[in-house]
């Protein structure tokens, strides 16, 4: 979680080969409590963190997954909000 804006980039484009335009490349700590989100906005990247002061981020049990995410799964993620119910899993079609 030290990793500045350099040190995220070089990772992504380590593991993934390039870092795409308008793709969110997620990092989170051993707790799940932080987390610093890449963006690549087409013109630049910038780096954003986010620590929750209670509970944990709902982050996926295997650590060498890949995941498309929804921009609605990753506001709530980023809200620490249990993003896998988000979408077609989520959805309440008659009460």
């Amino acid at each position: 979680m030290r990793a500045g804006t350099e040190a995220a980039l070089i990772r992504v484009v380590k593991v993934f080969g390039e870092a795409r335009p308008h793709h969110a490349y997620l990092f989170a700590n051993r707790r799940a409590n932080r987390m610093k989100v890449l963006v690549h906005d087409g013109i630049g990247v910038w780096l954003a963190a986010r620590r929750l002061n209670s509970g944990k981020f709902a982050w996926p049990r295997d650590a060498a997954a890949t995941l498309a995410l929804s921009a609605a799964q990753l506001d709530a993620l980023v809200l620490g909000l249990p993003w896998q119910r988000i979408g077609e899993g989520g959805v309440i079609r008659v009460v």
